[in-house]
């Protein structure tokens, strides 16, 4: 398999549930502004949509959007637990999950990356973001992560887009436990391999 990401996209979601599993991969760096990865190839022939993450798979087939993907890498790889059985209440939370973050945070926080966003608007986004964040803090007050003690490719995802707050102006000191939330992600094993890779935090 392949994964072609951007560092600190919302790619590293799925590059972290890969490492979670244990799954043998590739790495293939994309240039998000020039459409190019590293190797040189025209990224819109590999993904007509132009953006992160890609699957491709050992049969060449590739999936595209970070929800399906991690799934589809759990669903591969059922003794790791990153979701639920299919059919089980427990796993339409996971999904529930995935849906809020892709909808409610993961699209607020995309214009406010683009310059020609006005101020005015990324000042609407950051309130938005600050309301789902509120009800957010009050989720994870009492549990290790989304689902309970168990992390789940839903907490992957939450952690990729949550943690560009700092990038966007957002202070996460309003939410303590959020904040701690996010430590917890962050200090997982194979989370920091992930962040390593992709340059966010300095190999030991």
């Amino acid at each position: 398999m392949k994964l072609y990401f951007a560092p600190g996209a919302c790619s590293l979601s799925p590059h972290i549930v890969l490492r979670e599993v244990g799954a043998s991969f590739d790495l293939e760096q994309v240039d998000n502004r020039q459409k190019k990865t590293k190797s040189g190839a025209d990224f819109w022939t590999i993904n007509p949509k132009g953006y992160v993450p890609v699957l491709e798979l050992d049969t060449g087939a590739r999936l595209t959007e970070g929800p399906a993907i991690v799934q589809y890498i759990a669903d591969m790889n059922p003794a790791a637990g990153l979701v639920p059985p299919a059919g089980s209440m427990e796993r339409y939370r996971v999904m529930e999950w995935l849906n809020f973050v892709t909808s409610e945070l993961h699209k607020s926080f995309g214009p406010m990356f683009n310059p020609a966003t006005p101020d005015t608007y990324k000042a609407i986004l950051r309130e938005n973001i600050g309301r789902r964040f509120d009800w957010l803090e009050k989720q994870v007050s009492d549990k290790q992560y989304l689902m309970g003690d168990k992390f789940t490719v839903a907490d992957a995802y939450l952690f990729t887009v949550a943690r560009w707050s700092p990038f966007v102006e957002i202070d996460l000191a309003k939410w303590p436990n959020l904040k701690a939330y996010l430590a917890r992600v962050e200090a997982r094993p194979k989370v920091q391999e992930a962040m390593k890779a992709e340059g966010l935090l300095k190999a030991a």
